[in-house]
């Protein structure tokens, strides 16, 4: 029973935390029946008459979770070579009926035990859906309609975590972090082989991984999808800490670098939800902190070090005194940490083998993400760029105090908002506004798709919603409703259940927002390469 009790704990964790040989490919998908995209006209090309290049760009999702945290994390595939009854399919740990679904079942309706239906292909009756954390939701022919209804810029993050890979039933790969961060940078190049094969061979399809900002401007002047590499994982290189002892070295740094930048990554972050050697880490509130400190716990044997900090300062989130589940307290010390109410901050900064990383990435002109730093680390991070005028610097789904928004601009860096709920997202753009327009920037979405933070739900205010067939933001293209076999998806109905749904999103978000939103939300792309193309000339 206290295993049971344990992976549960583990499981409820890994909720919270929303987080070999290469087959032959070919391209038997486009041969047979596959997701329809539901758009007709043709994806606009070239610039705007000012030069710049326009679109959606989405900073932050993670295309092949599929392989990240031990390969069951996801069920179902972003492509397969024998087709989508292949690539769709739940994951056999979840049978009979989803009762061994235990991830699933606690992220969708807060309890270990739980049914779903399990067929997938073709009626998905259960999923993919806005609150399905453990079924596909990027489908290659999902991410096409998000491309042909205006998408031009798609950040793909590698992401894992060694710790939730080693507890999660039905893991088969392996749990060392840069193990599924290469593997998950070959599947990235493996569907882009893929989907030129269905285009006329290399270089013909619209999904082009792009290395320098020069490709990614041609790539979307082509009308084409830049894909950008990068990484979030919570112990990059192997810096895990353990009792506050540093479990990588200097050198450690550098070789992982050197790797990622070779496998194309040109951004990443340093921690992610728990404290590492390199930083500490932005908490999480309230009861959902607890559960995610005791994550903190289980993995580096010290709990958050919070102490009280002025409002009026850049901080942390309040990770609260919440309790965790009965059943699941033996799992733990008697007594939790009790943290006093109000603003707090993690005492934990940037350590000097952080600041060793973050001068490295200066060194390989990566762009460093600081969503998820703790207010000191960031602050660290921000100064160090600062000294050295280094414009590379992200805020890609709104993890980052807001008052550091105006120093992330001055930089010359990008920040876009996470893809909250359509009311929510235009309160975070008008609330950020005004330091935008301060310099000038278009904004962007981070999704975290795939990526265990949940999608947009249908909009719960009762008004008129998204009318069908409508046009995309260009003005270029009609698109429909979403038909996947025998599912048709409607936003208002399904919010964005599926990366497909995006572009029915930007529509939502202009009902509701208005057509400025949807002006800067089109520039971001250029932006993006802007802030990009600052960092590479930083030599």
């Amino acid at each position: 029973m206290r295993r049971i009790r344990r992976t549960a704990l583990l499981l409820t964790v890994l909720t919270a935390v929303g987080l070999g040989a290469t087959a032959a490919i070919t391209p038997a998908a486009a041969s047979g029946t596959d997701a329809e995209v539901a758009v007709t006209g043709t994806p606009f090309t070239d610039t705007r008459p000012d030069g710049t290049v326009y679109g959606l760009v989405d900073a932050h999702s993670h295309l092949f979770m599929q392989d990240g945290m031990g390969g069951a994390a996801v069920c179902g595939k972003v492509f397969s070579p024998h087709g989508i009854e292949t690539a769709l399919r739940d994951c056999p740990s979840h049978e009979p009926h989803g009762l061994g679904a235990l991830l699933e079942n606690l992220t969708r309706d807060g309890s270990p035990i739980g049914t779903h239906d399990t067929t997938g292909w073709p009626t998905f009756a259960d999923w993919p859906a806005h609150d399905s954390l453990t079924h596909q939701q990027m489908y290659y022919r999902w991410v096409e309609r998000a491309w042909r209804g205006g998408q031009r810029v798609l950040v793909n993050d590698l992401v894992t975590n060694g710790l939730l890979c080693s507890i999660n039933p039905g893991t088969y790969q392996s749990c060392d972090e840069m193990t599924a961060i290469r593997l998950q940078a070959q599947d990235t190049y493996d569907l882009q082989a893929f989907v030129d094969e269905q285009h006329g061979g290399p270089g013909r399809g619209w999904f082009r991984i792009v290395t320098t900002s020069e490709q990614a401007r041609q790539v979307i002047e082509e009308g084409k999808l830049a894909v950008v590499l990068g990484v979030e994982t919570s112990e990059p290189f192997g810096c895990k800490q353990t009792l506050r002892i540093p479990g990588c070295t200097r050198a450690d740094i550098d070789a992982g670098l050197d790797e990622l930048y070779d496998l194309g990554v040109r951004s990443m972050y340093l921690c992610h939800k728990f404290d590492n050697a390199l930083c500490g880490v932005r908490f999480d509130e309230g009861s959902l902190g607890t559960v995610i400190n005791a994550g903190q716990f289980l993995s580096t044997g010290t709990w958050w070090d919070a102490r009280s900090c002025p409002a009026d300062r850049p901080h942390d989130n309040n990770p609260g005194n919440g309790e965790l589940p009965p059943e699941l307290e033996d799992d733990l010390p008697p007594v939790l940490p009790l943290y006093p109410p109000g603003t707090l901050c993690n005492t934990r900064g940037l350590s000097s083998l952080g600041e060793y990383a973050v001068r490295g990435m200066i060194e390989r002109t990566m762009m460093i993400e600081i969503d998820h730093m703790s207010a000191k680390a960031a602050g660290r991070t921000l100064e160090i760029l600062e000294d050295e005028d280094y414009a590379g610097v992200l805020s890609t789904h709104s993890w980052m105090d807001e008052s550091y928004l105006d120093r992330l601009y001055a930089l010359g860096g990008f920040a876009t908002i996470y893809g909250h709920a359509a009311h929510e997202f235009v309160a975070e753009y008008e609330r950020t506004a005004p330091v935008r327009e301060r310099y000038g920037a278009g904004i962007g979405f981070g999704f975290d798709m795939n990526g265990f933070g949940g999608t947009p739900p249908p909009r719960a205010d009762g008004a008129a919603g998204v009318t069908y067939p409508f046009r995309s933001f260009d003005g270029g293209s009609l698109l429909d409703r979403q038909t996947t076999g025998e599912r048709t998806w409607d936003v208002n109905v399904d919010g964005v259940a599926h990366y497909g749904l995006v572009p029915d999103y930007v529509e939502d978000l202009r009902l509701v927002g208005g057509q400025g939103l949807i002006d800067d939300l089109s520039r971001g792309p250029e932006s993006y390469l802007r802030t990009w193309a600052a960092t590479e000339a930083h030599r």
